[in-house]
């Protein structure tokens, strides 16, 4: 097992356990990270947002990972998170295709691809069918992950 693979398996490790922290140990300084629902994060965002989400998971959220390969470089993971949505309460089951980039040890930059159109359906219901395939709903979602990440790193800075 590479090292860098040993890096993929603490991260999902930690997120399986809800250990925010650890999982951020995982990462560079400079770290990017990119998905379908946040668009483009960096830096302190990025640990900033795993720790939104557990906190919303409280601790209800189950992960699962597999495929995890890495090279000196690069590295890949799939893995599903199955939680209830904060918003709707509604269960998702969100299937992710991870792709990593390393730098000194760490992750600099963290692609998770997966279906936003099926998780806007499972997260929105009737709504998120309709519409989660449009760009104006993408749009929306990703507008609305991103002013949660502010009011919870503002929050979480000033108090």
């Amino acid at each position: 097992m590479t090292p860098n693979e040993n890096t993929i398996i603490k991260f999902y490790n930690a997120f399986a356990n809800a250990n925010a922290s650890q999982m951020c140990e995982c990462y560079h300084e400079n770290a990017q990270f990119i998905d379908p629902a946040f668009g483009i994060l960096k830096g302190n965002e990025v640990c900033q947002m795993w720790k939104m989400l557990i906190e919303k998971s409280n601790g209800n959220i189950q992960i699962e990972f597999s495929d995890v390969k890495a090279d000196d470089y690069l590295g890949s993971a799939r893995w599903i998170a199955t939680y209830k949505f904060s918003k709707t309460n509604r269960n998702v089951v969100n299937s992710v295709q991870a792709h990593f980039h390393f730098k000194d040890g760490l992750i600099i930059k963290h692609t998770d691809d997966f279906d936003i159109w099926k998780w806007a359906q499972q997260a929105f219901g009737f709504k998120g069918l309709l519409l989660g395939w449009t760009g104006y709903m993408q749009k929306k979602i990703q507008q609305q992950a991103r002013f949660s990440l502010k009011m919870y790193i503002e929050k979480n800075t000033t108090s």
